[in-house]
């Protein structure tokens, strides 16, 4: 190679071929040093002057020596090289194992815990269906339970309209208040109930939304899986995807680790006993709705119990009115004897006042005699005759004073003015006795108004208590239909 005289301004470059350690120099030979010496990228390492032949052996050592160090350390990193190519492979083909055995065992949890998922989804279900259904019985229940309330009610209306004295708080009415008192409690407790079972729904409604999603969240990252356990290092659809780690560490630190590990088993078995503390909640719900049925029961034997005191309150008015039609006929036939005494009464008092005013024609024609004639004669009074023995009973005359013995009322003949005293006690007790009589016959008549209007007002209350109340106390729903099956 031709070389230049051109000033060398700068250092020269590094030999190629990195240095070695060679044997200590013997001779020290001139360098090419000077200000005007050839030097450069392209004449770095020669030199001008001709090398010595030592330099020559030199420089063979050298180059034997550098070759050997080559060759040595070119096999240790071809030792190294295979060694590290089969440490590699045993770890990547370790690797791959352990990862496909894990992922095969979190194929096998997540096939489980999709079972069960499809499980407790069909629990779910069936049990709303069978919640839908009750919850329809008890609407029906509660619809049925209108029919009672009205019934007692209207009951209740329709005898506050029964008359005095058959107003009265009496057991049919003690009965209907409990009743309706029964069936609003029932009714109240219907409500309740139905609202439960409408919370339940929706509970098991969310739940199955919430066994629903994480179901299908399973099926997908089983598929996922299943795929990614089936590759291997023969299968050509893999693809490089280096930024896949990096992209999970930036996406978990993005989220603040967001994406959940893997549930431990605990945590799946807090999700089952939720699951069981909500199976044991419906199967209470389900008891207290069957517990329900008893109340239909109650209900009807409630209504037997009112109509039982219907049954009774009806026989006890008819008793009552066939006593009072029994007396009212009695006394219509008194108030018919007691017309006829009157009557009777009447006609004696008019049959004495026409002996009356001839007596009392007579003494009033004979009080007109003159001078000496007139007198106190036998035909007008009458006097003792004949001495009578004490122990005869004596009378004595209001008009005058002659006294009469028990043996002279039994005479055939009478004087007038006795005669007219007779006529006139006779008169005055037949009117007395007619005052009597008619008072009575008042009284008769008042007897019979009030019975015929109690035989009125026991009418109108059987007829309310029998045709108002047990004929539409014969349309009360059957025990199947309070307890919502029909």
């Amino acid at each position: 190679m031709a070389q230049t005289n051109l000033p060398l301004t700068k250092q020269p470059a590094p030999q190629t071929v990195p240095p070695c350690e060679l044997p200590l120099k013997v001779y020290d030979v001139a360098r090419n040093t000077g200000p005007y010496t050839s030097a450069g990228l392209a004449t770095a390492g020669f030199r001008t002057a001709k090398y010595l032949a030592d330099e020559w052996f030199q420089s063979c050592y050298a180059r034997y020596h550098q070759a050997f160090a080559g060759r040595s350390q070119s096999e240790q990193q071809r030792h190294e090289s295979r060694q590290l190519a089969a440490e590699t492979e045993a770890l990547a083909q370790r690797s791959q194992q352990d990862c496909t055995r894990s992922v095969g065992a979190r194929l096998q949890d997540t096939h489980c815990w999709k079972a069960e998922l499809q499980r407790q989804v069909d629990e779910l279900v069936a049990e709303t269906d069978l919640l839908l259904a009750q919850k329809r019985r008890l609407e029906r229940a509660l619809d049925a339970t209108a029919l009672p309330l009205s019934l007692a009610t209207d009951n209740l209306q329709c005898r506050e309209r029964r008359q005095h004295p058959d107003l009265v708080r009496d057991p049919v009415e003690m009965e209907l208040l409990k009743e309706a008192e029964l069936t609003r409690n029932i009714q109240g407790l219907l409500k309740r109930t139905i609202l439960q079972v409408v919370n339940q729904i929706r509970l098991n409604r969310e739940h199955k939304q919430t066994c629903e999603l994480d179901w299908s969240d399973k099926v997908e990252a089983y598929n996922i899986d299943q795929t990614c356990a089936g590759y291997s290092n023969q299968s050509t659809e893999v693809q490089a995807h280096p930024h896949s780690a990096r992209l999970e560490e930036r996406d978990g630190a993005r989220a603040g680790e967001r994406r959940a590990a893997p549930r431990p088993r605990h945590g799946h078995l807090q999700t089952l006993r939720e699951i069981t503390d909500q199976e044991h909640n419906v199967a209470a719900l389900r008891q207290a709705i069957r517990d329900k049925e008893d109340v239909a029961e109650d209900l009807r034997l409630q209504c037997d119990a009112v109509n039982l005191a219907f049954g009774r309150r009806c026989e006890e008015l008819e008793d009552a009115l066939h006593t009072l039609q029994h007396h009212l006929r009695k006394t219509l036939r008194e108030i018919t004897d007691q017309e006829h005494n009157v009557a009777a009464l009447r006609q004696a008092i008019r049959d004495k006042e026409v002996p009356l005013r001839v007596a009392q024609s007579r003494l009033y024609l004979r009080s007109h005699r003159p001078n000496v004639e007139l007198c106190r004669d036998a035909a007008q009074f009458r006097c003792p005759r004949s001495p009578t023995p004490d122990t005869a009973p004596v009378f004595r005359g209001e008009a005058s004073g002659c006294i009469r013995h028990a043996s002279d009322m039994h005479e055939p003949d009478m004087t007038l003015v006795s005669e007219v005293e007779e006529l006139n006690l006779s008169l005055k007790a037949l009117r007395e006795k007619l005052l009597e009589a008619e008072q009575s016959l008042r009284n008769l008549e008042d007897t019979r108004m009030g019975l015929e209007k109690d035989i009125a007002v026991k009418t109108n209350s059987l007829f309310i208590d029998r045709q108002k109340c047990m004929a539409h106390r014969a349309r009360y729903p059957t025990v199947l239909q309070l307890a919502g099956y029909q």
